[in-house]
Order: structure tokens, then C-alpha cells, then sequence
């Protein structure tokens, strides 16, 4: 049976942001993968986790999925937190064995010595920021919301996963549209995993 680790990065913010769509969405990831014979694992990082378990979630798991809101750009920095404490403790270990580098060729093959190899992520991300301000001339000048989010991709690139196209959940202050933005989740989740069965 296949596993799927699901990662709530969401931090909570009292009256402002209540982590409500964000949950919905790990309910929804939950649901789509156990239909399609998936083993669940979660994490709500907001409540607190253990290290070493965190790292034996990602060495168990085939896909991690990690639903975020993007504050100010980037996941909440208890999420990064847990990426340092996580990666670190998993460094030269579990997750990678070291940088893929070597003594003799010290500039060559960076970032190749995961042990992740075949696993896959897929991030899903909630913003108030409109599908438009990723046009070519509005705020994001073109980019994805996985460019933007390239950081979180190259992380776990390092310990060997290839990641999946996102998932984006967006103007979910001003323009909500969540039974859409449910639908569309579910239907890029079946698409994301049906050829890792």
C-alpha cells in the first residue's frame, strides 16, 4: 500500500488567520488519497511534532503533500522551523546521505546526494493574491506560484524527491470560491497520482 504524508504548514493568527481553508484542503487531500487506496500520515506543525518521527514520516512516505498559506511570500516560519530541524536531523542519515559532491570534483553534482529517490512532492497553496498577479506584467511577473515557492521545492529536490506541479488555492479573502477551488483540488489530485499507483 502506498503512503502519502500530508503537512499542514498553516500557522495560526487569531481573527486574521484561522486556518480553516487550509484544513478543509488537508481533509479534501486525505480523502481523494485514501479513495484511491492510500495509506494517511499527517502532521499539523502548528500543534507541535518530534523530530525523529517527522524524518521516519518522510523516509515511510511515497508522496508528501504539504498544504500551506503563503505569508508574506513564503510558507509561515514555524514551517520553515520545522524544514531545518527536519532536514538537519535527517542530514547524512535517512533523508540524504551528503551534498553529492566530492572531494576530487568539489563544484560538480550539488544537491544530488538524496536518498529520497522515487518519492514525490506536491505543495498546495492558499493566497489571497488573484490568479492575475501571476500574468506577465502584474506583481509576479510571470512566475508560478511553485517559482515562487522554489525554495521549499529545491529542499526537498536535495533529499532526492521530484516534485509534482502545485496546486493553488487563490483570493480566498476578497474572492473566495472554495467549493470551486474543493472541486478543481480534487481533480488535480487524481491527475497528480494516478501515474504513481
Amino acid at each position: 500500500m502506498k503512503k502519502a504524508l500530508i503537512i499542514n504548514a498553516h500557522q495560526h493568527y487569531e481573527g486574521w488567520a484561522e486556518g480553516s481553508l487550509n484544513q478543509l484542503l488537508v481533509t479534501t487531500a486525505k480523502n481523494s488519497l485514501e479513495s484511491l487506496g492510500y495509506q494517511i500520515i499527517t502532521t499539523d506543525v502548528d500543534k507541535g511534532y518530534n523530530i525523529e518521527q517527522e524524518v521516519n514520516k518522510h523516509v515511510e512516505s511515497d508522496i508528501v503533500i504539504i498544504q500551506t498559506p503563503m505569508y508574506w511570500m513564503a510558507t509561515p516560519w514555524i514551517f520553515k522551523k520545522y524544514i531545518d530541524e527536519v532536514f538537519n536531523f535527517g542530514l547524512g542519515s535517512a533523508l540524504s546521505k551528503n551534498d553529492g559532491r566530492s572531494r576530487h570534483e568539489p563544484t560538480k553534482n550539488y544537491g544530488t546526494g538524496g536518498l529520497m529517490q522515487g518519492r514525490k512532492l506536491l505543495i498546495s497553496v492558499t493566497l489571497n493574491a488573484p490568479e492575475e498577479a501571476f500574468n506577465e506584467d502584474e506583481f509576479f511577473n510571470g512566475r508560478s506560484v511553485d517559482e515562487v515557492f522554489i525554495w521549499l521545492h529545491k529542499a526537498y529536490q536535495f533529499n532526492g524527491f521530484t516534485s509534482l506541479e502545485g496546486f493553488s488555492s487563490h483570493d480566498v479573502k476578497k474572492n473566495p470560491s472554495i467549493e470551486n477551488d474543493i472541486e478543481r483540488y480534487q481533480r488535480h489530485l487524481d491527475k497528480a497520482t494516478s501515474n504513481l499507483m
